[in-house]
């Protein structure tokens, strides 16, 4: 199985999990699943009080530079962490 296979199975299965992963790893999660998917972050940061967004761009920007193939593996890695526990 491909990288890119690999990486579609786990964006899928991500949703069988029994338990909701905790706001640090789903932040993870979204940051890995946005650098490989879309490379660097071109937005602006959002301002205002939607934490919510400031915290999903936060997490894509720390990744900033991360070439998307590692961004994937990683992505995969931690999703099968995800579903062995």
């Amino acid at each position: 199985m491909s990288l890119n296979e690999k990486f579609i199975s786990c964006s899928e299965k991500i949703h069988t999990l029994a338990q909701k992963p905790s706001n640090d790893i789903l932040l993870k999660l979204y940051g890995l699943y946005k650098q490989a998917t879309e490379g660097d972050f071109v937005e602006t940061r959002p301002g205002g009080f939607d934490f919510k967004a400031i915290a999903k761009y936060d997490a894509w920007a720390k990744l900033k530079g991360t070439p998307q193939e590692e961004a994937k593996q990683s992505y995969i890695d931690l999703v099968e962490f995800l579903l062995k526990n």
